[in-house]
């Protein structure tokens, strides 16, 4: 019996197997075991549901039939059932026929120069005809001047909505949405836009209509950008960061949401699912097919071969991650505590920083009396905590520190009989320990070094320097800077840099680029290719969170796979290759199949982690994390 003994049409005729992934079939006279029929369950209903479906004989090659399972069958111009389930979506509307036409104003409520209002849905031509009536349609995509009339009154001056506005024309499918658009650019002044929004339902007023395209009404929140998604215009991880663009402040945000738009990160992710979807379907070939007499790999084969593709994958997904953190760190803003004694001269140096004076400075300690939170652009974005000195409110101040990322700790030379010296208190020696102990990085910027001796200035630092390294163990000798906010407020014109502020800062950035650098794998020798840590820089917390799961899942699928090899190798070592122990090998399979089973979900959860990110493919229930996304949008976008 061939493998071309393939059948496309089946009864309800079915019985279980001893599988619940394949059932047997007797048609046209063929054994019951020789014939067996790939299942699609969809929902969470008990009772399977057929579509399309596969009937082939057990003779069928492996490929063939991982190729099913994984939903890619080779040389076949069309996609299988499994894919063609695995990417239904839900409609539009949950009616049958056309969706309903919406409209909303895209640009800013208020008084402006210009103001968009966009219609979108098949009634994009009848909208146009009553407010241009007589006027032939634009040529598609080219902006045409026209005057915008009521279409519930009779042609004449008291009729023109704005006499001069330009409307612009998009025939689906290629446009934002992937159904017809039409783009209203009208004056932006309040009264306008409100006649404008006001006549476009009325322009299918008392018209014969069929079907819903004379359903025609307001859009709801994001429901531009869901229409463009159901339309595979975009996906999930580009309308995230069509939504970072829309928050980005500073230059480097700015980059790493544009990183987002493209389809990269998306296709990398579905990439890595079917590797999942592959593997998974090898483990269920194992269960389903290891005693058939045509299947020559072993279990230990199998097993060893799917855990190295899972182990790759799961190393693969590890680095993305910890490239991921480090985008949200650089879109979120790096937090900054600044941690030191009263009166060492923190708000000096965080209005050094910031460039203004955003903190009250005074000789007085204790001057600060809360945290100040300040945010400044400088190589991306940072924010800067100035806190309280320890004495005033240790508690919170170290808690500040322990939750940033960088931690400047302000260290400052006070005058003493002998001159000067470096004043190091417990509490601020605790607070910096603590940090250390955590691994978060600190900087340390010595103050009031205007007090140092002239003469004597170079190993008067030295001795500074040599005391804090001996204090903090572990602490990195090039993040110690000094610096004089004295200097630096005074100014001085025959100084390049007064105060050493400016060399304090290109440490900060360049402490920065070092919180930014690309993590690698271990297996790629050297051989880096920037992009793809550049993408991973526009992850967004939510598909991290998914990531985070899915690589959850193969550690879980990793554990598994190990006790079962462990079984299989203490087998072969306890029983020498008799016939009798041959099936004493066979019943210790039976005794892990359940272990394979349980294996093969762990592939299956991970897969599903991943179909969330992207909103497609195989991953249950993705309404819910539509919905979280497409409310974040305002109406109009």
């Amino acid at each position: 019996m061939a493998a071309s003994h393939i059948i496309t049409k089946c009864t309800q005729n079915l019985r279980s197997s001893n599988s619940n992934r394949f059932y047997c079939w007797k048609l046209l006279g063929f054994p019951s075991e020789d014939i067996r029929i790939l299942e699609h369950p969809v929902g969470s209903a008990s009772a399977a549901f057929f579509t399309n479906e596969i009937v082939f004989v057990s003779v069928i090659s492996m490929r063939f039939l991982i190729a099913i399972l994984s939903g890619t069958i080779p040389g076949k111009g069309h996609p299988s059932p499994a894919r063609n389930l695995a990417t239904t979506r839900s409609p539009l509307h949950p009616t049958d026929g056309a969706p309903a036409t919406i409209y909303a104003l895209s640009t800013a409520p208020g008084r402006a120069a210009i103001a968009i209002v966009r219609v979108s849905g098949p009634a994009c031509v009848q909208v146009y005809k009553g407010l241009c009536p007589g006027s032939p349609l634009p040529k598609p995509r080219y902006a045409t001047l026209r005057t915008l009339c009521d279409p519930t009154q009779s042609p004449s001056s008291n009729a023109v909505l704005d006499s001069g506005a330009l409307v612009l024309y998009f025939p689906a499918p290629k446009t934002v949405t992937g159904e017809d658009v039409l783009e209203l650019h009208i004056h932006g002044s309040p009264a306008v836009i409100k006649a404008v929004l006001n006549a476009i339902p009325k322009c299918l007023e008392n018209k014969i209509e069929t079907g819903l395209e004379s359903c025609i009404r307001y859009a709801e929140p994001g429901e531009f950008t869901r229409r463009a998604f159901l339309n595979d215009r975009l996906d999930l991880p580009q309308i995230e960061a069509l939504g970072n663009t829309l928050a980005a402040d500073t230059e480097q945000q700015r980059r790493l949401v544009i990183r987002g738009t493209s389809d990269t990160l998306s296709a990398r992710y579905e990439n890595w699912r079917q590797q999942l979807l592959y593997a998974r379907g090898e483990l269920e070939a194992l269960i389903d097919f290891s005693e058939d007499q045509h299947f020559d790999e072993s279990v230990d084969d199998f097993m060893i071969s799917v855990t190295g593709q899972v182990r790759k994958l799961l190393n693969q997904i590890d680095v993305h991650i910890e490239n991921a953190s480090k985008g949200e760190l650089l879109r979120s803003g790096i937090k900054i505590a600044l941690l030191g004694a009263p009166n060492a001269g923190k708000s000096s140096l965080l209005n050094r920083v910031v460039g203004r004076e955003a903190a009250i400075v005074s000789s007085e300690e204790g001057t600060t009396r809360d945290i100040v939170d300040v945010g400044v652009d400088l190589g991306g974005c940072l924010q800067v905590g100035d806190m309280a000195g320890l004495r005033e409110g240790i508690r919170r101040a170290k808690a500040r520190a322990l939750e940033s990322d960088l931690v400047i700790a302000v260290l400052s030379l006070e005058e003493n009989q002998h001159g000067s010296a470096l004043k190091l208190e417990a509490e601020v020696v605790g607070a910096i320990e603590d940090c250390l102990r955590l691994d978060k990085r600190v900087v340390v910027a010595i103050n009031k070094t205007d007090r140092l001796n002239s003469d004597v200035t170079s190993r008067q630092y030295s001795n500074v320097v040599e005391r804090i390294c001996s204090t903090f163990q572990g602490l990195d000798k090039n993040r110690i800077y000094a610096i004089s906010c004295k200097d630096a407020q005074d100014g001085s014109p025959d100084r390049r840099d007064p105060g050493n502020i400016q060399n304090f800062l290109r440490g900060l950035i360049h402490t920065f680029e070092e919180m930014a650098m690309p993590s690698r794998s271990e297996d790629e020798d050297n051989r880096y290719d920037l992009s793809y840590y550049q993408d991973s820089l526009g992850v967004t917390h939510r598909q991290s969170s998914n990531l985070k799961t899915c690589a959850q899942h193969l550690r879980d699928f990793l554990s598994q796979t190990v006790q079962i090899q462990h079984a299989n190798i203490a087998s072969d070592n306890n029983n020498a290759q008799t016939p009798e122990n041959a099936l004493a090998k066979g019943q210790m399979f039976d005794e892990n199949e359940v272990d394979i089973v349980l294996a093969a979900e762990h592939l299956r959860f991970a897969a599903d982690s991943l179909a969330k990110i992207t909103g497609r493919g195989e991953g249950g229930d993705v309404e819910s994390v539509l919905g979280v996304v497409f409310e974040k949008f305002c109406v109009g976008k």
